[in-house]
């Protein structure tokens, strides 16, 4: 390993807009995965739920009993 300045020395300071920019694309990034992620989880949940009402048998409604007026 050659001895060089970048290796012993900070790099520059980033300006405002340059730390500004990269705050923004790392949470744009976060935001995109996470909207990915919850497509994802909704689509299963929504395959799983298909499936599951295609499988329950569809009883008939009972009537609800009456009340006698006396109380």
């Amino acid at each position: 390993m050659a001895a060089t300045k970048e290796a012993f020395f900070k790099p520059g300071k980033l300006s405002a807009q340059d730390k500004a920019s990269l705050t923004d694309s790392a949470a744009k990034q976060i935001i995109n995965a996470e909207a990915d992620q919850r497509a994802r989880k909704t689509e299963r949940l929504r395959q799983l739920r298909e499936a599951q009402e295609a499988t329950v048998i569809v009883d008939a409604p009972v009537a609800a009993k009456k009340r006698s007026g006396k109380r």
